[in-house]
């Protein structure tokens, strides 16, 4: 009988039984000298007993402005030393951070803050073209004839307290700078009471999912989520109170606030942020100027830096470790990584927001080809199995949905059982909707979203199998694969093509290579070129609106379906 898809991450080590807070201050204790936070633009080192002075002096600020375990406040900004202060204070003050992310307008703001109805909002006052107080005024016109902490806005009705990142004053808002000073001695002994009182089981986070259709979901996590996620991932790398992390994703993201922040707060391992946002040079400096030994980022950005023009200046030679996760990893990319950028123990995450995120990575010991060629395999103490259309469990090798189960899974969507039950099933699996195979030795490699697959003539074609041929492509850079309506196969492949600084090609080029090299019906029947794609804050590709673009240029017509 053939081995069914199943795996599970038994594991010697046990899950950390503690809050993120009382976690924090156990961190202190061991490596109060050590690098905690590093944040360039900023001008900011600290170490772990100063990062807690700063934590300690907000948390207490924060319960001073009336602030109560259980309600939420969110965070709407840019990567900064005053996200990192806010995450760590939240969770000491049992306060329930509501990610925002940067790239919000009216409309999402809105959405996000009624729906996880938040008390308080921290906001940057503005990036890049973004004014995040004129937005704010837009929004809640109530804002400018306030008193500060008394917001009371018809379409916020719970929102009573708007934060402040920077020095300019604004009519109806705290200064960041400010709520530091406000706590006492009632705040510091309140909190220590606190500690006592909070589990890990409470809940800590909302993370909206950027969903392709209708509105984002709340991803709700616990203490004991984000916070053993954050720990194996650490383990995956190996990390030590020695390592130091470049941390140039968002932190509004999972990748930045669990794998990287909290992924350096289980191991004692310093927070090195090198912008607000990500910018390749200023990724390569830092990494040169601060020695870091870990790199984070998706795989556009390692792209972004490897195509720099300056890439060879810079000593990368404290690099050791780090993760590239986010979306699918082309296997030429990482393979410059390791010969590149000293990147020889690199791994590839995978997961999803509401997983914490991440299910499976590969390891420093892996085989390379497995670690170039696949997301790796379970993590600790996480179950995971592939099923067919019917929910039965595949045999190894084959292709299905993939679902996970175990302390990772979210609590749940906020405010909305609904969605949460279509996600996570009676016997506790989320259904990722990605498609994976498994192999014999445990690896797991995802083929593609369930939604992104194409059936052309009869056949299921994976676009990701498509897109790591193309990347064999001596003037391809980049490539992502869609399909789109045709009237004789239900469905034909167009291939968005990104290429090299300086090269030329036509479609017939594209088509000719993978002439007798992939099967007739993998071969793109359209190629456009590009010099970017739509992708989210995250690095995640939009292919729906890769499609629909497509579908409009090309004048195709939607198939109809029985």
């Amino acid at each position: 009988m053939p081995q069914s898809s199943y795996v599970h991450g038994a594991s010697g080590i046990a899950l950390i039984g503690e809050t993120i807070g009382m976690h924090f201050d156990r961190i202190v204790e061991r490596f109060p000298n050590h690098d905690a936070l590093v944040v360039r633009h900023q001008d900011i080192h600290w170490t772990w007993r100063e990062l807690q002075r700063e934590v300690d002096r907000l948390a207490a600020g924060l319960a001073a402005l009336g602030l109560k375990p259980g309600e939420r406040i969110g965070i709407w900004s840019p990567n900064n030393a005053e996200w990192v202060v806010t995450q760590f204070a939240t969770a000491k003050a049992g306060l329930i951070l509501v990610n925002i992310n940067p790239a919000y307008r009216l409309a999402e703001l809105e959405y996000a803050l009624y729906k996880s109805g938040c008390t308080a909002l921290v906001t940057a006052a503005q990036f890049k073209s973004s004014n995040y107080i004129g937005m704010l005024r837009d929004l809640a016109p109530e804002l400018t004839t306030a008193a500060p902490g008394r917001l009371r806005a018809e379409k916020l009705p719970d929102l009573r307290l708007v934060i402040s990142i920077g020095a300019e004053a604004h009519a109806g808002v705290i200064p960041f700078a400010d709520v530091a000073g406000l706590g006492g001695d009632a705040e510091r002994r309140q909190l220590a009471e606190l500690a006592g009182m909070l589990q890990f089981d409470d809940p800590i986070n909302i993370q909206f999912t950027s969903g392709t259709t209708g509105f984002p979901k709340g991803a709700t996590l616990t203490h004991h989520n984000i916070l053993n996620n954050g720990f194996f991932l650490g383990e995956g790398m190996r990390f030590t109170e020695r390592d130091r992390v470049c941390i140039p994703v968002p932190l509004y993201h999972c990748f930045g606030m669990v794998i990287g922040n909290l992924g350096c707060l289980t191991h004692g391992s310093a927070m090195v942020f090198p912008g607000e946002g990500f910018d390749p040079l200023a990724t390569l400096e830092t990494v040169a100027a601060e020695r870091c030994t870990a790199l984070y980022g998706v795989p556009t950005m390692f792209i972004a830096q490897l195509e720099h023009p300056e890439f060879a200046r810079f000593d990368l030679s404290s690099l050791r470790t780090g993760m590239m996760a986010g979306s699918p990893c082309p296997v030429e990319v990482m393979r410059r990584c390791v010969d590149e950028m000293h990147l020889g123990q690199i791994t590839i995450g995978y997961g999803m927001t509401e997983t914490s995120p991440a299910s499976f990575q590969s390891g420093p010991e892996d085989p390379l080809e497995k670690r170039v060629s696949t997301v790796g395999r379970i993590h600790p103490h996480v179950e995971a199995k592939v099923v067919d259309a019917e929910g039965r469990i595949v045999p190894r090798g084959s292709a299905g949905e993939l679902l996970t189960r175990g302390y990772l899974v979210m609590l749940g969507y906020w405010n909305d059982p609904e969605r949460t039950a279509e996600a996570i099933d009676d016997a506790g699996w989320m259904h990722t909707g990605d498609l994976a195979t498994i192999d014999d030795d445990g690896y797991c490699n995802i083929v593609g979203r369930i939604k992104d697959m194409v059936i052309r003539g009869g056949e299921n074609v994976y676009p990701r199998e498509i897109e790591e041929f193309l990347y064999r492509h001596p003037k391809v850079q980049d490539v992502q694969v869609i399909g789109v309506p045709d009237p004789r196969f239900g469905e034909e492949l167009c291939a968005w093509v990104k290429l090299r600084d300086g090269q030329r090609a036509d479609p017939d080029e594209i088509r000719a290579f993978c002439q007798g090299q992939i099967a007739h019906y993998k071969i793109p029947r359209y190629v456009k070129f590009v010099d970017a794609f739509p992708m989210t804050v995250t690095g995640k590709i939009q292919k729906f609106l890769m499609r629909e673009e497509t579908i409009r240029e090309l004048g195709l017509t939607e198939q109809k379906t029985a």
